[in-house]
């Protein structure tokens, strides 16, 4: 092993084994986002809730339950986005980023699991789990995204972001294609099909609590000196001291103008695009699983793919070929009406190949653009999570808000279009290989 070599394996840069942990979490929580916000529980929700075109009394106030459903998802962003600056502080002062990303990462298995126990008779029951686990889910990102500049060097940001995005995908259509046979299956096992997909939110609790150990075996955090000063005061502060920095950095404020406006389409469209097909094209839970694991596939080589092409025309090149992308996704949904089962299934590997390159891309390129001394990376990931999930909070209630007042996702999935052209606009501004040093640099 060379000097340089052994250097980097004892600051902990670059070495194998917390890298390998690093990843694995990706591969423990990918299960949520698939079984639960995109595959089986948006279709179990609208079964128990009235089906297609669905109306439910909710608080004196009544809602389609598609509109609920995406107000549930606002919500729930909306909290972490309040919540997110306050723990990262907490996080800093203490250096105890893996024990909050326990914390979460617990709330949010342990409701999967407990989502096992959500019928038509406990609505309400359902809507807050949902609530907890997305909570748990994107409150553990923050802490999980800022180890990504303390074990990597910037050389590694893109693969390794990709490697863990991958891993992601295959655990989670691994374990979805477990819950696909049993759903299709539940009467030959003589169960329901409602039984099945309660069977999977359990799955998905177990799966996520039992893996992400690895993580927590291997992660360890950096000592923090004490702070007296209030946590409310500091995270208030420390948003504020990013978004100051950022005034000396004015190509990483414009990326982080752009990749607020392109979330609220990109997570919007993942979040919802299931409940989509199944109110606007007919869809039916088997079909849209199916779809949905060919999706997860073929973000692999979307992650893959996009790291290439950011390797050879630098990551802003990528992000925008994205941003063309997912408007055309949009549009063609505009498009959409019942019974267009074909066209609503090669929308979706356009969408499968463009949803692992922009996540993967987006994460690694903000690891790029922050400043490299910087030694708190939980407040610059605390501001980004907190941007992203108020763009998500915002996006969501913007769908659900046009789909109350046109009565159609149609409209919904068109508005998005006009996220993503805001993002591509900002990006233009942005040369295409960029770094902390170029972010610096220009003005």
């Amino acid at each position: 092993m060379s000097i340089e070599d052994q250097a980097v394996n004892k600051s902990g840069v670059n070495n194998k084994k917390t890298i390998n942990a690093w990843v694995m979490y990706d591969w423990a929580n990918s299960v949520y986002s698939l079984t639960i916000t995109t595959a089986v529980f948006p279709s179990y929700f609208l079964a128990v809730t009235g089906g297609k075109g669905g109306y439910l009394d909710f608080f004196g106030l009544q809602f389609k339950n598609s509109e609920l459903y995406t107000y549930a998802l606002s919500l729930a962003f909306l909290i972490v986005a309040i919540q997110n600056p306050f723990l990262s502080a907490i996080a800093d002062t203490k250096g105890s980023k893996k024990r909050f990303m326990q914390f979460f990462s617990y709330l949010g298995s342990i409701s999967c699991g407990l989502m096992y126990f959500f019928t038509s008779d406990n609505i309400g029951y359902g809507l807050i789990l949902s609530i907890l686990a997305a909570i748990g889910y994107a409150g553990s990102l923050v802490f999980y995204n800022a180890y990504l500049p303390e074990i990597a060097s910037e050389d590694q940001y893109d693969k390794i972001s990709a490697k863990g995005f991958a891993l992601g995908y295959i655990g989670s259509v691994i374990l979805l294609i477990f819950n696909l046979v049993l759903i299709l299956n539940a009467e030959v096992i003589g169960i329901s099909t409602g039984m099945a997909s309660r069977i999977s939110f359990l799955t998905v609790g177990i799966w996520w609590f039992v893996f992400a150990q690895y993580t927590f075996a291997n992660l360890q955090d950096k000592p923090k000196k004490t702070s007296d000063e209030s946590v409310f005061k500091r995270g208030i502060r420390e948003l504020g001291n990013v978004w100051r920095q950022t005034s000396q950095l004015p190509l990483l404020r414009k990326y982080l103008i752009a990749f607020f406006f392109y979330s609220m389409g990109v997570q919007t469209v993942m979040y919802l695009a299931t409940i989509f097909g199944e109110e606007v094209v007919g869809l039916q839970q088997a079909e849209l699983i199916g779809l949905v694991l060919v999706l997860q596939l073929l973000a692999i080589v979307g992650a893959y793919g996009m790291t290439a092409v950011a390797k050879r025309k630098g990551n802003i090149f990528a992000l925008s070929v994205t941003m063309v992308l997912w408007s055309i996704v949009c549009i063609c949904a505009f498009f959409m009406k019942e019974g267009m089962v074909t066209a609503y299934y090669l929308l979706g590997v356009l969408v499968g190949i463009v949803m692992g390159g922009v996540q993967s891309m987006s994460r690694s390129t903000y690891s790029k653009l922050i400043p490299q001394e910087t030694k708190d990376t939980a407040s610059y990931f605390s501001f980004y999570e907190t941007l992203e999930k108020s763009s998500i909070a915002l996006g969501t209630f913007v769908y659900g808000g046009v789909l109350h007042l046109t009565g159609s996702m149609n409209y919904s999935a068109l508005a998005m279009v006009v996220f993503f052209i805001v993002g591509l606009v900002v990006l233009a501004q942005i040369p295409s290989k960029t770094s902390y040093k170029t972010s610096l640099r220009k003005s």
